[in-house]
């Protein structure tokens, strides 16, 4: 992985981990989900246009429909986040998906598209995601004392799930198909905006609601969202995902500091352990 590369990632990784922080402390659902989309076409909308006037870019039928794709499994991947914040702690629901995603996405990169990368960049992940497990609390989740916490962690993997899927088709478009990642990510987005439309529009109470309450956390989901993702949709056109992966989990050390510092989650300990073994990942990574 180049340094450039490198450097968009970590800032994508802090983008990422502040924009979770502001979705698990609004605690919404889908009427939330939409109003962050609508406000992140408002933060594309100028970018876009301007993109638009000085490159007139052409996208193709096959584009087009790439993009459609990307918008489903963003919505879903939306949906299933919110729940898992409502149902579990930040700190577990954080780390099991942005820690299994990549495992999955690896793995995907390797037998689908035949992607080769070194031992020693494998070994950088393993660390990053062993590194993920121990932070959980690793095998103790099983154990029947913490059986409410089950629950969430399902819902953490099927958010990985989610993550894995996106990202490998993501980096396909962008690496393969050149599509603009300025122009894809909007596009994702208005196929979220319009998938979520027909069921937040009967529920306008509850996004006016959320408005109220909640439109700064809203803000900062739709922009930093839309940022952070550019960001790495940037870094996928010219390095493999099997890279790009399991490097965006230094969001994970970001998001545990935010945990303890403003959410007051406990484990300090733990949580040093955890960012210490994906420090040493994240090196090897890059590296590699």
């Amino acid at each position: 992985m180049s340094a450039t590369a490198l450097l968009i990632v970590l800032i994508a990784a802090f983008t990422h981990a502040t924009w979770n922080l502001a979705a698990k402390r609004a605690g919404g659902g889908l009427p939330f989900v939409w109003l962050g989309c609508t406000l992140g076409l408002a933060f594309y909308a100028p970018a876009v246009t301007s993109y638009w006037l000085w490159q007139h870019p052409v996208l193709s039928g096959r584009a087009l429909l790439v993009m459609l794709g990307s918008g489903v499994i963003k919505t879903i991947y939306s949906l299933i986040l919110q729940r898992g914040y409502r149902t579990g702690d930040f700190s577990l629901i954080y780390p099991l998906a942005r820690g299994t995603g990549p495992l999955f996405s690896t793995i995907a990169a390797i037998i689908i598209f035949g992607e080769r990368p070194s031992a020693l960049a494998l070994a950088g992940g393993g660390i990053i995601v062993a590194s993920v497990f121990y932070l959980t609390g690793g095998a103790s989740l099983l154990h029947q004392s913490r059986a409410h916490l089950r629950n969430a962690m399902y819902f953490g993997l099927a958010t990985g799930l989610c993550i894995a899927t996106y990202t490998v088709w993501d980096q396909r478009a962008v690496s393969h198909l050149g599509i603009p990642p300025l122009l894809y990510d909007c596009g994702t987005s208005l196929v979220m905006f319009a998938l979520l439309t027909p069921f937040a529009w009967p529920r306008h109470a509850e996004v006016a609601r959320e408005w109220r309450e909640h439109k700064w956390h809203a803000a900062a989901v739709g922009g930093l969202g839309a940022v952070g993702y550019v960001l790495i949709l940037t870094a996928m056109s010219f390095t493999p995902v099997s890279y790009i992966a399991p490097a965006r989990e230094i969001s994970i050390v970001i998001g545990a500091f935010f945990g303890a510092k403003f959410l007051k989650e406990a484990e300090g300990k733990r949580r040093l352990l955890a960012a210490a073994g994906m420090t040493v990942g994240l090196i090897a990574l890059a590296l590699g």
